[in-house]
Order: structure tokens, then C-alpha cells, then sequence
């Protein structure tokens, strides 16, 4: 059913903090590393490309991540797959990010909220249509968890996947290329770009010349900051992103929903306590 009005932006903001895991948890790097990769990145990229197989090349791993510096993902894919396989990273993946949520919401891991969420949370991932949802896609082929913490991060991973895709489509759309992506969302929250960790460690050089390039299209002014111009393109390709990601929870009712939000609150607020944003 449709919504009179948008739930994909309430809804983000109690998923995100369980699709989030894999990279603020200790628990989920510990698990790949321990496959034998060489360092956080490989285990990211490990972690993440799983779903596609070993043999997809570096090049089209980077095309569905989107935001990455070109040649980032190469440093790690394939290289990654002569240590590991994709199997193991994801079973490793997902035993770690249940270690993880177990730890931070301890006697609520094992509350009824917890599988009434995942199963809610599970329709709507598998309701939701795969076109144009490459990674998304590729998650749905996976086998679903029986376990309750596993099912709610699966089904919560599911989700995520789903909105990155169409925020990939929403930052097509307004021409705003990868590492464009993260100067645009590191000054729209008054960080300089500079300090912005996914892009903070290219070369001075590069990074002048991603900010001259949207300097020159209007975006950012010359004090360094976003223009209105800016502003209003990062307000549209947050808009874009929320439209595109209602069509899961048009599988749930009102009743649903409030249900669903219920359960998800403490578990959210539990983890956002832990890793604030």
C-alpha cells in the first residue's frame, strides 16, 4: 500500500544504526581479519563485494560502490579473494555484526522486539523490485538467517543496500560524481573536505581538483564552502534518495509500521549511544 506521507527518511533513521555495524563494530573487522586479509580496508571490501562473487572485476565493483577514488577498490579486489572467499567473508561478515549487536544491546538482543522487527523489517526488503538495485539485488540471492539478531541485521542490510543504490541514482542525476559525493556531504556538515575521512588521504592535488571542478559548476563558492547552488543540489539528491527508498515499506501497514518503529526505537537509540554520528 502506499503511505500519505514518506516513511523512508523516519525509517532510515532507525535502520541506518544496524546496517551501520560492519564498519563502526570491532567485532565485524576482527571476523574478516581473521581470515587472513591485511587490513580494515581489505576486510571492507571483502565484506561488502561478497555478494557478487570472486570473479567480478575490481572495475565493476567500483561502478556499484560509486563513491570511491578511482584505483581504491583495486588496491583489494581481486588480491582480497587469493586470501579468503566470498563464502567465508560473509559468513565472517555476519557472525561478527551478530557478535557486535549482541555485545552493545545486551539483554535487548534476546527480546521478543528483536525477531518481531527483523520479520517486519524482512518484508519489507524482499517486497521491494530488484531493478536497477545491483547490490541490492545481489544480497537478496542470499540465504536469510533463522537467528533473530542475524535476521534483524540481514534484513536491516537489505534496506540499506536498497537506498545506497538509489542515492547512487540520485547523485547521477544531479551529475555529482563519486568523490564529488564526499566533498558535497562533508561541507553541507561544515567539515572541511580535507578532514573528511574517505577523502582526506588523496593527494592534495587530486582533491584540489575535485573542489575546482565543482567550484567551477557553481556548487562551492570561492570561500570554500557550498553555495546555495549547492545547497539546494545536496537537498535535492537527499529527496531523491528518500522517494526512491519508500517502495519497501509500501509492503507494511500503518499498523505495521508503528509496530515496526516501536520495536526498532530502543534498539537504535541503544546503538546510536554507543556510536554516535
Amino acid at each position: 500500500m502506499s503511505h500519505p506521507h514518506p516513511v523512508a527518511r523516519r525509517m532510515y533513521d532507525l535502520v541506518e544504526p544496524i546496517g551501520l555495524m560492519p564498519y563502526f563494530a570491532d567485532e565485524s573487522d576482527q571476523a574478516l581479519m581473521a581470515l587472513g586479509l591485511r587490513n580494515p580496508w581489505d576486510a571492507y571490501f571483502a565484506g561488502r563485494a561478497a555478494p557478487f562473487g570472486g570473479t567480478v572485476p575490481a572495475e565493476v565493483v567500483h561502478a556499484v560502490f560509486y563513491n570511491f577514488a578511482p584505483g581504491e577498490v583495486a588496491r583489494h579486489l581481486p588480491r582480497v579473494w587469493e586470501l579468503t572467499t566470498p563464502e567465508a567473508a560473509l559468513a565472517a561478515r555476519e557472525r561478527g555484526c551478530v557478535a557486535g549487536l549482541r555485545r552493545i544491546l545486551g539483554d535487548l538482543a534476546d527480546t521478543p522486539g528483536i525477531g518481531r522487527a527483523g520479520d517486519l523489517l524482512l518484508t519489507a526488503a524482499t517486497s521491494a523490485p530488484v531493478e536497477g538495485r545491483a547490490l541490492f539485488s545481489a544480497l537478496r540471492a542470499l540465504p536469510v538467517p533463522r537467528e533473530p539478531v542475524a535476521r534483524l541485521w540481514h534484513a536491516a542490510t537489505l534496506l540499506r543496500e536498497h537506498r545506497g543504490d538509489g542515492h547512487n541514482v540520485a547523485l547521477l542525476a544531479e551529475g555529482i560524481g563519486g568523490t564529488e559525493a564526499h566533498v558535497l556531504h562533508a561541507l553541507s556538515v561544515h567539515m572541511p573536505a580535507k578532514e573528511f575521512g574517505r577523502v582526506g588521504h588523496l593527494p592534495a592535488a587530486r582533491l584540489t581538483a575535485v573542489i575546482d571542478g565543482m567550484r567551477s559548476r557553481g556548487l562551492i563558492g570561492t570561500d570554500g564552502w557550498l553555495t546555495d547552488t549547492g545547497h539546494a543540489a545536496k537537498e535535492r539528491v537527499e529527496a531523491m534518495t528518500d522517494r526512491l527508498a519508500e517502495a519497501p515499506y509500501n509492503a507494511l501497514g500503518p499498523g505495521e509500521l508503528e509496530l515496526l518503529a516501536a520495536d526498532l526505537a530502543p534498539i537504535s537509540a541503544t546503538i546510536r549511544a554507543v556510536f554516535p554520528s
